[in-house]
């Protein structure tokens, strides 16, 4: 069966056909809240999990084996792209993942080499290609990257940081070797997703996680150029549509438009209403609960989910998912109501003339 069937809603979703029901998928689905995730975990590490495309695929396929969910996220790391063009990097338990020896000064640009980058990455194509065979036909299967802003984030900040001074600094102090990373990143990235959809991507995703630390100037200059580079490119090399989630950037979403994504994954700051406004006819969007929802209890969920589905007024070109990743927090059985909510909710089937006349409004 072609891996592009016209079974798969989410797939559908993204290109605007119609669909009988919402496709769904949760952000950070295969992680520490199940248990049989926390058994593997045990066992290993985190990087060797990512990097052993066995352990890698086992572990994206396991919340689809106990949720309906309509796709499969690679288990992976956003930060393996400048870990494969050099940077040593590390997870330290408490502290999420750090870079050994960060980019403390503009004259280490030299360091970073795409020589050699696909190899150095095939653990990713491998895994995808494992989950590509290995899931059903009525699902999809989601590739991802980090964006450039975000990776130069991490780079130059070691892991995250409170006040984020040293990426700042470098923007407003060495603006162009600051783009210099930014170029480096953006063609690496763009080969990165490529591979990627030729090894069994379906979709791909962009996140962008720190966009929501620059002002509007650096939004413009740092942030939507090389996007909006990425995107044309994947496009023009792929047909996989593109997903892209600026976390934090809401307040921008119109010029965040002009990255020319598929979809755009919407935090929880921003009602889906809000958003369908400000972005063209032909956009989608994916999102937006609140993970901490997902805490609470079974009515809570079950009215939250249904308030946010009920308030998209245009169901085309629309995902269900969290605002951001599913809490470690989280019950496996809230996140079972959450998916299940979503799976009985019944779509208004569109007039023709307002289907058709839509702009997005």
């Amino acid at each position: 069966m072609s891996q592009h069937t016209p079974q798969k809603l989410l797939l559908k979703a993204c290109r605007g056909e119609p669909v009988d029901r919402l496709p769904v998928w949760m952000m950070r689905q295969a992680g520490r809240y199940l248990p049989e995730y926390r058994k593997i975990r045990e066992k290993y590490d985190f990087t060797t999990m990512y990097k052993q495309p066995e352990l890698a695929a086992e572990v994206t396929l396991q919340p689809l084996k106990r949720f309906p969910l309509d796709a499969a996220i690679i288990f992976s790391d956003i930060l393996v792209i400048p870990e494969a063009m050099g940077m040593a990097l590390a997870f330290v338990e408490g502290k999420g993942p750090q870079f050994q020896t960060p980019l403390t000064n503009v004259d280490e640009l030299h360091i970073l080499s795409r020589d050699g980058i696909e190899e150095k990455l095939r653990f990713v194509f491998q895994t995808l290609t494992l989950v590509s065979q290995e899931v059903d036909a009525s699902r999809t299967v989601i590739g991802f990257s980090g964006a450039p802003w975000t990776l130069a984030v991490y780079m130059v900040e070691r892991g995250t940081s409170r006040d984020f001074r040293r990426i700042k600094q470098w923007r407003f102090q060495h603006p162009q070797q600051l783009h210099r990373l930014m170029d480096r990143l953006a063609v690496a990235i763009t080969d990165y997703l490529v591979l990627q959809a030729r090894a069994g991507a379906e979709v791909v995703q962009l996140f962008d996680s720190w966009v929501g630390i620059l002002d509007e100037d650096g939004v413009r200059e740092f942030v939507i150029p090389y996007v909006q580079r990425i995107i044309a490119q994947v496009k023009r090399e792929t047909d996989v549509p593109i997903i892209y989630f600026p976390r934090g950037g809401m307040q921008w979403l119109p010029e965040l438009a002009r990255t020319g994504a598929d979809i755009y994954g919407i935090d929880w700051t921003l009602s889906l209403a809000s958003a369908r406004r400000q972005l063209p006819a032909e956009s989608g969007v994916q999102g937006n609960l609140d993970p901490t929802v997902l805490l609470t209890d079974g009515d809570t969920i079950q009215r939250t989910t249904r308030h946010m589905l009920d308030a998209v007024e245009n169901h085309r070109r629309y995902i269900v998912n969290l605002g951001h990743g599913i809490l470690p927090q989280t019950p496996v059985h809230h996140a079972q109501i959450f998916i299940e909510t979503v799976k009985t909710y019944s779509v208004p089937v569109p007039e023709t003339s307002h289907h058709t006349h839509n702009t997005g409004d």
